[in-house]
């Protein structure tokens, strides 16, 4: 297990740094330069807490690729894509591993709130921004507030974003695991294997995993695969 997080290596900084200065530019068209630096620091230094193993930059920038790739393949529109990566930006920006289930999410919506609106983005963008980060609770894609009603497209690349990872390479799938386990040390060994099954039993037993078509064509298949092999390993 690592104890320490991983450090993104500068290509993958730059890229963030050019998504965000991208993105930023665009839904908060007049806000200074320095106060979009500033916010930016200021995520990227949430995102590299030291208690934080899996909830690190390196899975930010897994959330971001993968909005790109399910944006590549049609599955959502330029504005709902940007939505999307905003809301990935914010949606681990809270992240303490001892914290009640659900509270990790809500902190994390209201600084997107509160930090968007200082930014100056438009109040609606803002409102949508915050119900995404939101989903994130239980990942479900199909409920929500009605002002997501018209941007299921933009919920469900989020959602599947999100759970890549479930999809991804055996070796960077194992290492996941290594990582939420290390995130979690303070928990005994057998209450962590409950949970954790829990959790994967969870979505190993929903009839449809992602919400995508381009998802559940290219990255089902190897997220079901894993997901079986982990809860394997965890009831030994």
């Amino acid at each position: 297990m690592t104890d320490r997080p991983l450090a993104p290596d500068e290509c993958t900084l730059e890229a963030l740094k050019a998504s965000w200065s991208a993105d930023t530019t665009v839904l908060a068209p007049e806000a200074p330069e320095a106060l979009r630096a500033a916010e930016l620091e200021f995520v990227l230094t949430r995102w590299s807490e030291p208690q934080r193993r899996y909830h690190t930059v390196q899975h930010l920038a897994e959330v971001l690729s993968a909005v790109g790739e399910l944006a590549a393949a049609g599955e959502v529109d330029t504005v709902g894509a940007r939505l999307a990566r905003l809301a990935g930006w914010y949606h681990d920006v809270a992240y303490d591993p001892r914290a009640e289930a659900g509270s990790n999410e809500h902190r994390s919506a209201a600084l997107a709130r509160d930090h968007l609106n200082s930014l100056g983005v438009a109040r609606g963008t803002v409102d949508v921004v915050e119900a995404l980060v939101l989903m994130t609770v239980d990942h479900d894609a199909a409920g929500g507030p009605a002002l997501l009603a018209s941007r299921r497209h933009t919920v469900s690349v989020l959602h599947d974003a999100d759970l890549w990872i479930l999809s991804s390479p055996a070796d960077r799938y194992r290492q996941y695991a290594e990582q939420v386990r290390s995130e979690y040390a303070h928990v005994p060994d057998e209450l962590f294997r409950q949970g954790r099954s829990a959790v994967l039993s969870g979505f190993a037993g929903r009839e449809v995993l992602y919400r995508t078509a381009h998802a559940r064509t290219h990255w089902e298949p190897a997220a079901r695969a894993n997901l079986a092999t982990e809860l394997d390993r965890l009831r030994g």
